[in-house]
Parts: structure tokens; sequence; C-alpha cells
């Protein structure tokens, strides 16, 4: 009777081993679980300088009038802007002075005239598809700089006026804060500055770069 027990005593523990055993076996492998890193925001606001080169046309009207002559020139400037992040979607509103030196003459009527930019400001809207790090950006808005005409001879004029500009651009954050910028606007001021009547329009095509810091 005692060898029976026993016999079946140790069947029972063998069963229960042989069962953790197959339990043990059947478990999956541990997997290193994936480490979260957040995704690179473009949210916040930010200040940079940016420079850049400009070209574009101007002429004078009657009672001076001239046939169209090239303007080009130089630009370099401050910065002000924020960012709103939808997914990735980014909303933005930007500003920019630029003391710039965009200028060109001709022939008014048989005298030497010449139109001159001294300074360049905008405030745009900007609307971007980030990638990451890259971002790709439309924008446009309102322009504002001065038209400075001479008429040699006759007199000069210097007169403030409002237009518009647009353009797209491209946006890279290259370390930290910092991050850089390649853009083109085209921008247009109308026409302003009259010395005897005359005045002339002044347009022009801007492609820049620019560094800004993002808080």
């Amino acid at each position: 009777m005692k060898k029976l027990l026993l016999a079946s005593v140790g069947m029972l523990a063998l069963g229960v081993a042989s069962a953790s055993a197959a339990d043990i076996a059947r478990r999956p492998p541990l997997v290193a679980q994936p480490v979260y890193v957040a995704a690179f925001s473009w949210t916040g606001a930010y200040i940079g300088i940016n420079g850049g080169y400009g070209w574009g046309n101007s002429s004078f009207s009657t009672p001076f009038p001239s046939g169209s002559f090239d303007t080009t020139g130089g630009l370099v400037g401050g910065t002000l802007g924020y960012n709103w992040q939808v997914n990735q979607i980014v909303f933005g509103v930007e500003g920019d002075i630029d003391a710039s030196w965009i200028k060109g003459s001709g022939v008014c009527a048989g005298f030497s005239c010449e139109t001159k930019n001294t300074w360049l400001g905008t405030v745009r809207g900007r609307l971007g598809y980030a990638v990451d790090r890259f971002m790709p950006y439309v924008t446009g808005g309102l322009a504002v700089g001065d038209i400075n005409n001479t008429i040699t001879g006759i007199g000069s004029a210097n007169e403030t006026k409002a237009g518009w500009t647009v353009g797209g651009g491209l946006e890279y954050a290259i370390s930290g804060p910092w991050s850089v910028k390649a853009e083109y606007l085209y921008v247009d001021l109308g026409r302003g500055g009259a010395i005897g009547g005359s005045d002339a329009k002044f347009k022009t095509n801007i492609v820049r770069a620019g560094l800004n810091y993002r808080f």
C-alpha cells in the first residue's frame, strides 16, 4: 500500500513538473519596448536676421516719361514672428524691416532720372507643412517702403507707400532653437515720389536667406 501511495505521489509530482516546464517553454520571448521620442514642434515665437538681393524695374510717368529701366541692390534687416503647429500644418505671422539699396536709373524726357528704395518692411501670414525639421511654406501680405525719385535738374521727391507681397520658401531647424531659411518674395509698392507731376513705380523680386532663434 505504501509503495502504491509513494508511486502515485511521484507520478503526480512528475506531472506537475512537466506541466510547469511546458508552460515555461510556451512563454513568449521578451521584446524590448520602443522608446518614445517627441516629434519636433515649430510652435513658438522667434527672432532673426535676414539678407539678400532684389531686382526689378521702374518707369516714370508724364510729363517726364521714361521707358522701363532695371533696379537692383541688396537688403539686410531683422525678423520677428510666431508659429502655431496643428499636426503637420504650421500657421504663422511674420514681420521684417530691412535697409535697402535697390535702385536704378534711366532717361526721362531727356533728363537723367533715378528711382531708389532705402527701406522695406513686410507683415505677412505664413502657411507651412512640417516634415519634422523641414518646413516648406507660402507667404503673403502687406509691404511698406519708400519710393525715392530724382530727376536731375528738376527735383526729387520721397514718399512712403503701402503695397503687397507674395512668395514662398523653405525653413530648416538645424540645432536646438536655431533654424535657417531661404525665401523668394515679389513686392509691389505701386507708384510714388511725384516730381512736377511725374511719379515712378516700384516693383521688385527678392531672394534672401535668414537665421532665426526660437524661444
